[in-house]
């Protein structure tokens, strides 16, 4: 998952020389891998826990659906947090925060779903803690004029924790022989509630090292020498929150972003269940999740795909292009059959790439001012990864899984016009 920053510069007694940044960075780097990673994870524990505690694709998808809602829920109150205790020590607290929601996944194994369910919501809030404090300092630690390298540095290792992230998932949690619903309603009581336990005990041990490792992050972080950042005010107005909506590209936006974050997120979430399915590829669960990594792998090769076609390309026929090519390719996979159908839903990953830094971009062009009040409303938008899985979900169960891609094709179908209403626009 992409990240964004606040509005941050060096309080002028604290400014670095450039010197002794390199473990900082390295610390901060570090994070943007593990965010990605924990974020991935998901992918993985969804077919997982909805084959433990027999669930719908419904409400299977309640995890995202509070994982995603803790960035609608806690942005707010963490700028507010940031701002009253400093970047350094809200990177420490959501760090902290992250950790506990880890450390609950041990109790949740032996209690419930409702516990998952919390675990992952407080582990989000500290994601969105961290992305709020940490975001800054990429842009501190070092020279300004090498600030965007430094940037898609950590951006880059960002999407390298979300493509490992389902390939060492599902060799630590899920299990090379999964029960199905009918098979397990055959076995003994008993039988049936050791094997509940056993598999549910398999994500213990992982989430545990991840909380030792935040807190070992945490540590670091409060240890770490960095400058004081300080929220950029210069006094001047930027207006009412209620003028953002007079900017229609900015509305369009973020719409795009909350359909782009919501499409991406489904389709990631449903990838091992539509791998398993027999008429695709009838993948075991632990198998599909290493193609899983390709899905967000592709993400990762397509920014520097994007990097340079983008040099010349507008970003509205960039986003229209790629928007179009997701479309065609959900079309394949949702009527053909095989490893077609399998590939096609998993090049869509590189489609991906540039969407939402060029859908952001776009939606704040021109807005001076009013920049970081819109870049906000946006970041809020993210809470489309909650929603979307939750109507593919319901489509999946009422139509199957392969037709319950329809939806994601419907989100990018609007990024597909925002693309090319935005190109129309440029060209006037």
């Amino acid at each position: 998952m992409e990240n964004t920053s606040r509005s941050a510069t060096v309080a002028p007694d604290a400014a670095h020389n450039g010197r002794g940044n390199t473990a900082p960075l390295v610390i901060v780097t570090i994070l943007f891998f593990m965010w990605g990673l924990l974020t991935s994870l998901n992918d993985v524990l969804i077919p997982h826990l909805k084959g433990i505690y027999t669930l719908s694709y419904v409400q299977a998808m309640l995890v995202q659906f509070c994982f995603f809602g803790a960035y609608l829920i806690v942005s707010l109150p963490a700028g507010m947090l940031i701002r009253r205790i400093g970047y350094q020590r809200g990177a420490v607290t959501g760090l902290v925060v992250a950790a506990v929601g880890c450390a609950l996944f041990y109790p949740a194994a032996e209690s419930g779903y409702g516990l998952f369910l919390f675990a992952f919501f407080i582990l989000a809030s500290g994601i969105t803690v961290l992305q709020v404090a940490a975001n800054p300092y990429v842009t501190v630690l070092g020279d300004p004029r090498t600030a965007s390298s430094r940037l898609t540095l950590t951006q880059a290792f960002n999407s390298l924790g979300t493509t490992v992230a389902p390939a060492l998932g599902g060799m630590l949690i899920l299990s090379g022989s999964v029960l199905g619903a009918d098979q397990l309603a055959k076995l003994p009581v008993a039988e049936q509630l050791a094997y509940h336990a056993k598999e549910a005990a398999a994500v213990q041990g992982p989430y545990l090292v991840l909380a030792g490792a935040l807190l070992l992050l945490a540590v670091l972080f409060a240890l770490a020498r960095l400058p004081k950042l300080v929220d950029a005010e210069d006094g001047a107005p930027t207006g009412k929150f209620s003028d953002l909506f007079a900017h229609k590209h900015l509305v369009l936006g973020t719409i795009g972003i909350f359909l782009y974050v919501g499409g991406e997120v489904s389709i990631g979430s449903f990838l091992i269940n539509y791998m398993g399915e027999p008429q695709i590829a009838g993948m075991a669960p632990a198998q599909a999740a290493h193609y899983v990594s390709l899905y967000w792998g592709g993400a990762m090769v397509g920014r520097f795909i994007g990097f340079a076609v983008m040099r010349t390309v507008s970003p509205g026929k960039a986003l229209a292009f790629n928007a179009a090519c997701s479309i065609a390719l959900i079309m394949v996979a949702i009527f053909a059959q095989g490893q077609v159908a399998m590939w096609a839903i998993l090049a869509v990953g590189l489609c991906n790439s540039i969407m939402f830094p060029t859908i952001f971009s776009m939606a704040l062009h021109g807005l001076g001012r009013q920049t970081g009040q819109a870049s906000g409303l946006l970041c809020m938008a993210i809470v489309g990864g909650a929603l979307v899985p939750f109507a593919q979900g319901a489509l999946a169960d009422s139509s199957g899984v392969q037709v319950s891609f329809f939806v994601p094709a419907v989100c990018y179908a609007f990024i597909l016009y925002f693309g090319v209403r935005y190109a129309n626009l440029h060209r006037q």
